[in-house]
């Protein structure tokens, strides 16, 4: 998985946070009681995502521990999932795998100091370690890591075939399989066999927005270099990589509503919510217009096109990268590629995380899908996002 979930605190309720981090946590701590310290170096976001799931499938409380303070919490202690719960075990053997993978990905393009070959004989030895535990792992829970690592190794031989015209959709599919075959193992481990194939649907999705948005936050680098990239082996635009996160984005919310979650509270705010999140902040670095084709669902974005009174807002007509104001007064978006002048794009976006933090959503930048909606829509504390999940939250009456 790629570490595309990444919930900022002041997005979640403190009940929601302390519910992720108890997941973080968890994962983190499994993997240093199972393999050792080092072991705690795979870590990743996304991962303790297959432990929330089999969590939201269980119609009881999944007893947690309490962990002593941790540097990385700040000293604090937390409740935290315990190394024996059967979530914990698969995320951290899903973790090991991919990490074993995605270090063996590294070594072959020999990035940065494993140019170097005692340092890339290391990275070697280090992920056979890795793919070992997370099989020992894996095997505890009666899950095969098997379609995981043929997955990754899969992904090579793709991506040595892809060409100008050939479906940017091929070279996502290893990491939609591998995303598949962990999530619906939830369905298994929680004894709702009914509930596989919809996770499995949802991991589909997750993996192949995962790997789009890996592909849009390197493509800039990637064309600097001259280094492999799967939309630029495709001729696939960012326009197109957008357009595909959010049908992607839509079907995984119409898989997840599919599947029997008793608690999906955490899982519609990391996999609907965030993931969401995820495809503005990424495309948004990037620079990218929306997509000029509509997509299907309640998300999707309202594109107008300009009218005999009103000016186009494309960035192609705009040459300069300064179009004119939208006549409402919300400033226009910048040119593919183009900054504001005087700042960084990454500034602007943690700007913009800020003020929308601050004003609990009510101020949103021109590349949010709530830019122009009404206050309630635009506001977290009115918002729903369609979802369905019963909140509990401290901080607002809303269900979302």
């Amino acid at each position: 998985m790629f570490g595309i979930v990444r919930p900022c605190k002041h997005r979640m309720c403190g009940k929601l946070h302390a519910a992720w981090l108890g997941h973080l946590c968890g994962l983190c701590l499994t993997l240093r009681d199972e393999h050792g310290h080092r072991a705690r170096l795979t870590t990743n976001y996304d991962g303790l995502l297959v432990s929330v799931l089999l969590e939201a499938q269980h119609t009881t409380p999944v007893g947690y521990r309490r962990a002593a303070p941790c540097a990385l919490r700040g000293f604090r202690s937390a409740d935290v999932l315990p190394s024996t719960d059967p979530g914990a075990r698969l995320a951290a053997a899903v973790s090991l795998v991919l990490a074993a993978g995605k270090t063996r990905d590294h070594v072959g393009d020999r990035d940065g100091a494993l140019r170097v070959p005692a340092f890339a004989a290391v990275a070697d030895r280090l992920a056979d370690g890795w793919a070992g535990a997370g099989a020992r792992t894996a095997g505890k829970v009666g899950f095969d890591t098997g379609v995981l690592v043929e997955a990754v190794a899969r992904q090579a031989t793709l991506e040595r075939e892809l060409r100008p015209g050939v479906p940017v959709l091929t070279a996502t599919e290893p990491a939609e399989t591998a995303v598949a075959a962990a999530f619906a193992h939830t369905a298994v481990l929680a004894g709702l066999p009914g509930n596989a194939d919809p996770l499995a649907e949802a991991g589909r999705y997750f993996g192949r927005i995962a790997h789009l948005l890996d592909a849009v936050e390197d493509h800039a680098d990637d064309v600097a270099r001259d280094a492999f990239n799967p939309l630029r082996a495709t001729g696939t635009d960012l326009a197109e990589a957008r357009r595909l996160c959010e049908d992607a984005h839509h079907g995984l919310r119409l898989a997840l509503a599919d599947a029997v979650l008793p608690n999906r509270t955490l899982v519609q705010a990391l996999l609907v919510r965030e993931v969401g999140h995820a495809i503005e902040r990424t495309f948004a670095l990037a620079a990218d217009p929306r997509p000029t084709a509509p997509t299907a669902g309640p998300d999707a974005p309202v594109v107008r096109p300009a009218g005999p009174d009103q000016p186009s807002h494309h960035p192609a007509d705009h040459p300069t990268g300064h179009p004119a104001d939208h006549p409402t007064g919300h400033p226009a978006e910048p040119a593919p590629g183009r900054r504001p002048e005087g700042c960084s794009a990454p500034l602007v976006t943690g700007g913009a995380c800020a003020l929308v933090t601050c004003t609990c959503g009510l101020w949103q930048p021109s590349w949010s899908k709530h830019h122009n909606s009404g206050c309630s829509d635009r506001c977290w504390c009115g918002r729903c996002d369609g979802c369905n999940c019963n909140c509990d939250c401290d901080c607002c009456g809303c269900d979302c």
